[in-house]
């Protein structure tokens, strides 16, 4: 198990490889496809702090107000990566980001963006979102909350101990392009291709 804290450098970020498992934890950012499509259009400078040398989550968690009135995340699952396919690699290397939470891979455009900018995609479990939220310590910032509602806002929070498997490294490798590659094999020689 590997023990990253962000700020990461892209140093340490290229040392992973696929099928290495991580324990991240620090400041990350959910970010979904209206934060993305922002990101891109707009490049806002309020969420670059918070993004320099850290991490995406695709994710739109369920939260709630405790009675000291701090958000708390109730579950935080993440969501299928491929809708942020045409925006990812642009994000990452115009907010100098060093990696991606997501589910599912990501395409041949932010295969190509990890390896350019230094930064890798790590695989969340799907159906943990509960579990998921335990490792979210504090809510530190919401941006566009009222604009884009809870689900699309960007959440700056503090994790720990968050379990990850990188899926996607900066050296090409892509643990999701591999299984589809050999299962197409195995799937064309089943019906005699």
């Amino acid at each position: 198990m590997i023990k990253l804290r962000t700020p990461i450098s892209e140093e340490d970020i290229r040392k992973l490889r696929v099928g290495d498992t991580v324990h991240l934890s620090g400041v990350i950012v959910t970010a979904r496809d209206q934060a993305h499509k922002l990101m891109i259009e707009e490049r806002p400078d309020f969420i670059r702090d918070a993004l320099k040398e850290s991490v995406i989550y695709h994710c739109g968690p369920v939260v709630k107000k405790d009675q000291q009135g701090n958000w708390q995340f109730v579950s935080a699952g993440p969501t299928t990566s491929a809708r942020e396919e045409p925006y990812q690699a642009d994000v990452i290397c115009e907010y100098n980001v060093r990696g991606v939470i997501g589910k599912g891979g990501m395409g041949p455009k932010t295969a190509e963006g990890l390896k350019k900018c230094g930064a890798v995609y790590f695989h969340a479990v799907g159906g943990a979102g509960t579990l998921i939220a335990n490792a979210v310590k504090k809510v530190l910032d919401v941006h566009k909350l009222e604009e884009f509602g809870t689900p699309e806002a960007f959440w700056v929070i503090e994790v720990e101990d968050f379990p990850l498997v990188v899926t996607m490294d900066s050296h090409g490798g892509s643990l999701h392009k591999d299984i589809l590659e050999k299962s197409s094999k195995i799937a064309d020689e089943l019906m005699g291709l």
